[in-house]
């Protein structure tokens, strides 16, 4: 998961960049899907949650150069990031 807050003077930048970087990561091996969501009280702090098939997988891809290149556009507007794995589903 990774958190964004995009400017005051323009909300929508980190939306924009999201879509345009999901076109781009289409195929990436082990990458199963992402989603943006956007904070209901504060539509300037979003987060995307990328869901992996497995740790190593997503490794592999942000050790990689293509993941700066690909990503760069977003890269301003970090707040924080975290990694989770999947202890139990139901």
């Amino acid at each position: 998961m990774v958190w964004y807050l995009a400017p005051a003077d323009d909300p929508g930048i980190v939306e924009r960049a999201y879509e345009r970087i999901s076109g781009d990561l289409a195929g990436t091996p082990g990458l199963i899907g992402n989603e943006l969501l956007k904070r209901a009280d504060d539509p300037r702090r979003v987060m995307v949650m990328s869901e992996w098939e497995d740790l190593a997988s997503f490794e592999e891809w942000e050790s990689g150069a293509e993941h700066r290149s690909t990503t760069s556009p977003l890269r301003p507007f970090v707040d924080r990031y975290e990694i989770y794995e999947v202890v139990s589903a139901f």
